[in-house]
């Protein structure tokens, strides 16, 4: 007959541990980016409608952010725009809601559409500390280039910030295939789209939140 001290005590069974559950962070989907799309071109024959209706299609397909597009076209442009004009006064909340630009511009002798500067030079709080990108095209090589390097030291007097990246159509009229149908071989430019998008997304959503927490002063 075994000892009592050789007999096997019988386990004790621990009481369960309770940890706190960890909460979950729940990162909050931001709202859609407001981009206004500015079309520049008010020339009779314009290739404006073509550029921009493909442009716009293309981003309409993304669900970060929604459009609204402002056509210089559309509106009668004087050599200025006084606060109490008319045109002022519709366009004035348009652009103050937007939190982000793109300019669908030509290239008219090195530079950019005359009613496109009046449109530009007309306002100016609305376009603050808001990112611009550009869709650039002309009859040339360079493809509307040289108009957007000029916009961006013109969007620089107005605390804007231009995209690194831009849409370029290089000799415009090449873009066309036989039927008429813009861009004839759109993979490249929808890449060039989406890049300069998601840029300017970013900074869009950047700096709608510090404006958010302090709004911008100069």
């Amino acid at each position: 007959m075994d000892s009592p001290a050789a007999r096997p005590h019988p386990a004790v069974p621990h009481p369960a541990v309770s940890h706190p559950a960890v909460p979950r962070t729940v990162v909050p989907t931001p709202a859609p980016v407001k981009v206004t799309v500015v079309v520049a071109s008010a020339r009779h024959g314009r290739l404006a409608p073509d550029v921009s209706g493909w442009f716009t299609a293309l981003a309409a397909l993304r669900d970060d952010l929604v459009l609204d597009t402002v056509d210089v076209a559309d509106h009668e442009l004087p050599g200025s725009l006084d606060a109490s004009d008319p045109v002022a006064v519709a366009l004035r909340p348009r652009l103050a809601a937007a939190d982000a630009f793109v300019l669908i511009v030509p290239e008219y002798n090195r530079s950019v559409p005359g009613p496109l500067k009046t449109l530009i030079d007309s306002f100016q709080s609305e376009w603050e500390a808001k990112p611009v990108g550009f869709v650039g095209y002309g009859l040339s090589l360079t493809g509307g280039v040289r108009a957007v390097e000029h916009l961006r030291q013109i969007f620089a007097e107005f605390h804007a910030v231009g995209m690194k990246d831009a849409v370029l159509f290089p000799r415009v009229l090449e873009h066309y295939d036989a039927q008429g149908r813009f861009p004839a071989e759109p993979e490249g430019a929808e890449a060039a789209a989406k890049l300069m998008l998601d840029q300017l997304l970013w900074w869009a959503l950047a700096l709608r939140d510090a404006k958010s927490v302090r709004p911008y002063g100069v």
